[in-house]
């Protein structure tokens, strides 16, 4: 693919429980940065927006994608697009939880004429094998692929290499597993290890027992409503046990760990280290030279560059963004999904395209 003629300008987001980044790179270079608080964005959902109008032309910008679409711009964005996007029933809404703000920044993005487009998760991409995918929504979700997309593209050592990409967010845990330069498994948010707010990976009977359950039951559990030093080594042990598992299907020997979790729990950051220093060497994951925002805006940036033609085109081409498919409902195998009707049954039945 042919790099334009005239510098290229995109953006790349990552909405968080913590707040919302967004990167403008301006012909690969970070141009400018900003972070909008939780409060922020509850009090005016719609203002992302307008700091990008603000700040356009682009050429293309990675949006804000929940647990992700395949590639489906704003303008084509359908309502359907969006509960698949946030997974909230129809019963469960109107409540703040989650991602504040989240789903009125996607109807004023889907409103506006910015070039949007929203990414996919690692559910979505064919290199993941479908029998990983079968009864799974969250194998990492599109922040979580666009942190593994920083490291391919930070890592002069590791392009075509084979390593696990671990974020310690906020609120999740998530892993992304890379075999040879391409996404091939991932464990994230309540499927995976015990986060700072989250529990983790559920016990099917705990579930049972709290239903109905409600988004907001999904934010805790983890470290924070753990007594003692009991939060630490729960979540450090479900770690260490989850990318051994990881490590067992595809190995691996290099670990490149991410997320804003290092920067404040500097005590647990180097206990985890510790810990996965016995699985192999651990890298930290280098931002882009200028920027302070989360890793996943950095690499949905560099997305967007590489989805306009850019200097990372490669990088989308080796990652085969452009072939990923289906939807989050699309994998799942149960007699309660396949007798559900409207907005839960899945949009692409079976396991072929």
């Amino acid at each position: 693919m042919s790099l334009p003629d005239s510098p290229l300008r995109v953006a790349g987001a990552d909405p968080g429980t913590s707040g919302l980044d967004l990167l403008i790179l301006q012909n690969g270079a970070v141009a400018e940065q900003v972070r909008f608080s939780p409060q922020e964005l509850q009090a005016d959902p719609a203002r992302p927006v307008h700091w990008l109008e603000e700040r356009g032309p682009f050429d293309l910008i990675a949006g804000p994608s929940g647990y992700g679409l395949p590639l489906v711009p704003a303008a084509e964005l359908t309502d359907h697009h969006l509960d698949l996007m946030t997974l909230v029933r129809p019963d469960d809404r109107g409540e703040a939880q989650g991602v504040l703000g989240f789903t009125g920044l996607l109807r004023a993005l889907r409103a506006s004429t910015l070039p949007v487009v929203f990414l996919p998760g690692v559910l979505h991409l064919p290199t993941v094998p479908v029998h990983r995918k079968i009864n799974r929504i969250d194998l990492g979700t599109p922040d979580k692929l666009c942190v593994a997309a920083l490291a391919l593209a930070q890592h002069a050592v590791l392009p075509r290499a084979t390593f696990c990409v671990v974020e310690l967010g906020s609120a999740f845990t998530a892993c992304v597993v890379v075999e040879q330069g391409q996404i091939v498994d991932g464990a994230g948010g309540t499927a995976g290890a015990v986060g700072w707010m989250s529990g983790g990976a559920w016990d099917g009977e705990f579930a049972y027992l709290l239903s109905p359950l409600h988004k907001r039951d999904l934010f805790r559990g983890g470290v924070r409503d753990l007594p003692g030093g009991q939060g630490m080594q729960v979540f450090r042990e479900s770690l260490l046990k989850t990318i051994a598992g990881l490590q067992a299907v595809t190995p691996f020997t290099e670990i490149v760990l991410a997320g804003r979790l290092l920067e404040h729990e500097t005590t647990l950051a180097t206990g985890v280290v510790a810990d996965l220093g016995r699985l192999g060497r651990v890298i930290p994951l280098e931002g882009l030279a200028g920027a302070w925002v989360k890793h996943a805006a950095q690499g949905a940036a560099l997305l967007a560059d590489g989805l306009a033609g850019g200097h990372h085109a490669p990088l989308v081409e080796q990652l085969l963004l452009t072939e990923a498919w289906g939807s989050v409902l699309s994998w799942l195998h149960h007699p309660a999904v396949a007798n559900a009707t409207g907005w839960l049954r899945p949009s692409v039945p079976g396991t072929s395209p």
